[in-house]
Protein backbone atom coordinates (compact mmCIF):
# COMPACT_ATOMS: atom_id res chain seq x y z
CA UNK A 1 0.00 0.00 0.00
CA UNK A 2 1.51 3.31 -1.08
CA UNK A 3 0.98 6.55 0.80
CA UNK A 4 0.42 9.78 -1.07
CA UNK A 5 2.51 12.57 0.42
CA UNK A 6 2.08 16.33 0.44
CA UNK A 7 5.00 16.60 -1.95
CA UNK A 8 3.28 14.24 -4.39
CA UNK A 9 0.03 16.20 -4.16
CA UNK A 10 1.88 19.48 -4.73
CA UNK A 11 3.65 17.94 -7.73
CA UNK A 12 0.29 16.81 -9.16
CA UNK A 13 -1.06 20.35 -8.78
CA UNK A 14 2.06 21.66 -10.51
CA UNK A 15 1.65 19.21 -13.41
CA UNK A 16 -2.09 19.63 -13.93
CA UNK A 17 -2.78 23.27 -13.05
CA UNK A 18 0.39 24.88 -14.32
CA UNK A 19 1.32 26.86 -11.21
CA UNK A 20 4.95 27.00 -10.18
CA UNK A 21 6.14 24.33 -7.76
CA UNK A 22 6.25 26.86 -4.91
CA UNK A 23 2.76 28.17 -5.72
CA UNK A 24 1.44 24.60 -5.93
CA UNK A 25 2.89 23.76 -2.50
CA UNK A 26 1.47 26.99 -1.02
CA UNK A 27 -1.96 26.27 -2.52
CA UNK A 28 -1.98 22.76 -1.04
CA UNK A 29 -0.90 24.04 2.38
CA UNK A 30 -3.62 26.73 2.27
CA UNK A 31 -6.32 24.19 1.43
CA UNK A 32 -5.18 21.81 4.17
CA UNK A 33 -4.99 24.67 6.68
CA UNK A 34 -8.54 25.80 5.84
CA UNK A 35 -9.86 22.24 6.18
CA UNK A 36 -8.07 21.84 9.52
CA UNK A 37 -9.33 25.18 10.83
CA UNK A 38 -12.93 24.32 9.90
CA UNK A 39 -12.69 20.95 11.63
CA UNK A 40 -11.09 22.51 14.72
CA UNK A 41 -14.05 24.91 14.86
CA UNK A 42 -16.41 21.93 14.81
CA UNK A 43 -17.70 22.49 11.28
CA UNK A 44 -18.13 19.70 8.74
CA UNK A 45 -16.10 19.80 5.53
CA UNK A 46 -17.84 18.41 2.45
CA UNK A 47 -15.85 17.79 -0.71
CA UNK A 48 -18.22 17.10 -3.58
CA UNK A 49 -17.87 13.64 -5.14
CA UNK A 50 -15.35 12.70 -2.43
CA UNK A 51 -16.91 12.76 1.01
CA UNK A 52 -17.57 14.60 4.26
CA UNK A 53 -15.25 15.08 7.21
CA UNK A 54 -16.97 15.68 10.55
CA UNK A 55 -15.91 16.04 14.15
CA UNK A 56 -17.98 14.26 16.74
CA UNK A 57 -17.85 14.14 20.51
CA UNK A 58 -17.29 10.83 22.27
CA UNK A 59 -18.42 10.68 25.86
CA UNK A 60 -16.78 9.27 28.95
CA UNK A 61 -16.69 5.49 28.91
CA UNK A 62 -15.08 2.65 30.80
CA UNK A 63 -12.38 0.62 29.10
CA UNK A 64 -10.59 -2.45 30.28
CA UNK A 65 -6.89 -3.30 30.26
CA UNK A 66 -6.83 -6.58 28.28
CA UNK A 67 -3.85 -7.95 30.23
CA UNK A 68 -4.99 -7.23 33.76
CA UNK A 69 -8.74 -6.77 33.36
CA UNK A 70 -8.58 -3.53 35.36
CA UNK A 71 -11.25 -1.02 34.40
CA UNK A 72 -9.94 2.37 33.29
CA UNK A 73 -11.94 5.50 32.49
CA UNK A 74 -11.56 6.75 28.91
CA UNK A 75 -12.01 10.51 28.95
CA UNK A 76 -14.38 12.37 26.62
CA UNK A 77 -12.77 13.51 23.38
CA UNK A 78 -13.46 14.75 19.88
CA UNK A 79 -12.79 12.39 16.99
CA UNK A 80 -12.58 12.90 13.26
CA UNK A 81 -14.95 10.91 11.06
CA UNK A 82 -15.00 10.54 7.30
CA UNK A 83 -18.03 9.47 5.31
CA UNK A 84 -17.27 8.75 1.65
CA UNK A 85 -19.65 9.99 -1.03
CA UNK A 86 -21.67 7.62 -3.19
CA UNK A 87 -19.44 8.64 -6.12
CA UNK A 88 -16.27 7.63 -4.26
CA UNK A 89 -17.82 4.36 -3.07
CA UNK A 90 -18.82 3.49 -6.64
CA UNK A 91 -15.34 4.29 -8.00
CA UNK A 92 -13.69 2.15 -5.31
CA UNK A 93 -15.93 -0.77 -6.19
CA UNK A 94 -15.56 -0.40 -9.97
CA UNK A 95 -19.22 0.42 -10.42
CA UNK A 96 -20.87 3.04 -12.57
CA UNK A 97 -20.46 6.45 -10.99
CA UNK A 98 -23.83 7.95 -10.00
CA UNK A 99 -24.57 11.50 -11.14
CA UNK A 100 -24.18 14.06 -8.39
CA UNK A 101 -25.89 17.42 -7.91
CA UNK A 102 -23.20 19.36 -6.03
Amino acid sequence: MNTITRAQLAEAIYAQVGLSRNESAELLEDVLERVSAALEAGRAVKISAFGTFTVRQKGLRVGRNPKTGVEVPIMPRRVLSFRPSQVLKARLNGEAVPAHDD
